[in-house]
């Protein structure tokens, strides 16, 4: 391959990344975002932006899918599964955060949210700080059955693990 063509296939590969990433900010979609907001709701990034500290946002886990088959969920992937992970800074100080975003699929937890919760929960006690939950969310994801509640099981053992070790405060900001 002559450097010309490596060149062309790394902007290539540049385009792409550029335009997965672009998908990421649309959440649920348009429609849905729009939902959202008719209802005098902030977006979950919103929610993240009044929050922390502005630029010190680090975004976890971005691309990642929900793995389901059932129910048709093969055709509907929406990169981040629902949840926005990531650390950033208030007033300076680390806090490990994750907020539900209510546009892709309501917000129901699947197996790959919960994964994405639970390492940013592994990540903030290792590193002795907060974590803050902004939950908007129907509940368990129905078509992963089982696996979505193992999930919340999984979460569930984070919060007494680190119970008195590290802070955490869940806000409610949906059903």
């Amino acid at each position: 391959m002559s450097e010309t063509e490596t060149l062309k296939t790394t902007a290539d590969k540049l385009i792409d990344f550029e335009r997965r990433n672009e998908t990421v900010y649309e959440g649920g979609g348009a429609d849905r975002v729009e939902k959202q907001k008719a209802g005098g709701r902030l977006t979950a990034r919103e929610r993240l932006d009044v929050l922390l500290d502005p630029g010190s946002f680090v975004e976890l886990d971005r691309f990642v899918t929900h793995r389901c088959q059932n129910f048709g969920m093969g055709n509907k992937k929406i990169p981040g599964d629902g949840v926005i992970t990531g650390y950033g800074r208030i007033n300076g100080k680390l806090v490990y955060v994750y907020s539900q975003d209510f546009t892709v699929f309501g917000g129901s937890m699947s197996r790959t949210q919960a994964n994405k919760i639970c390492k940013l929960m592994d990540m903030a006690l290792k590193n002795g700080a907060p974590v803050i939950g902004l939950n908007d969310s129907g509940g368990a994801r129905i078509q992963e059955g089982v696996e979505s509640l193992g999930g919340y099981a999984d979460i569930f053992l984070r919060n007494v693990t680190s119970s008195g070790v590290v802070p955490q405060i869940s806000a409610i900001m949906g059903p």
